[in-house]
């Protein structure tokens, strides 16, 4: 099987994940995931130290399956690595140990397992839907359509995600997307600043 052919393959899986579980919308969350761990049978272990690059690991043996998470992950990359670890647990339980961090990132198996979490939380044909009925023309998406698309779906797929999906499907240049830095700052400059930033800036005496 080619590369291409097991991409494919790992889309195709993440898709009859979402309608055997109910995902319908791009905003999958937490809750969600922890549904689907408990079926499956997978055990959480929230690691509260800090391990340099490594978001999460999957671990299968005498006692069962068992995914590591990052405890300090925000939500959406919490989100993304849940839905990275089930990938190995469906599809690489041969290998009893998988970890997840910058050493590994380009090898195969782990970037099947980043095209099934972006393919579990947004599905591509979705996301290329949604940019079309923006009226988006490929090569002319900016981090700005990027923000509105988020904030409109409400996904929990982060910014850096849908910057390398848009790349990918040429919806905007190579790196036109992945090195934009201020996603956050830009949010804030189209939609306002966000409740809860509001009350902890009041609490502090800034507002």
């Amino acid at each position: 099987m080619s590369r291409s052919e097991y991409y494919g393959e790992m889309r195709a899986i993440a898709r009859e994940i979402r309608a055997q579980y109910g995902l319908i919308s791009p905003r999958v969350l937490k809750s969600d995931l922890r549904r689907i761990y408990k079926d499956q049978e997978i055990k959480i272990d929230l690691w509260p130290h800090k391990l340099r690059g490594l978001r999460g690991a999957y671990f299968n043996d005498e006692v069962g399956a068992t995914v590591m998470l990052a405890k300090a992950l925000p939500e959406d990359p919490m989100v993304f690595t849940m839905a990275h670890e089930l990938k190995h647990h469906l599809v690489d339980r041969e290998f009893p140990t998988s970890f997840c961090d910058k050493s590994n990132e380009s090898e195969q198996i782990e970037i099947g397992a980043e095209i099934f979490a972006a393919e579990l939380i947004y599905p591509e044909q979705d996301f290329v839907g949604d940019l079309k009925s923006m009226n988006v023309q490929y090569g002319a998406c900016t981090p700005e359509i990027l923000v509105k698309l988020k904030q409109s779906t409400k996904t929990t797929l982060s910014y850096s995600g849908l910057a390398k999906r848009a790349e990918f499907l040429g919806f905007a240049g190579a790196n036109s997307l992945q090195t934009f830095r201020g996603w956050k700052k830009l949010e804030e400059q189209i939609f306002g600043t966000p409740l809860y930033k509001k009350i902890l800036l009041n609490r502090r005496g800034f507002v």
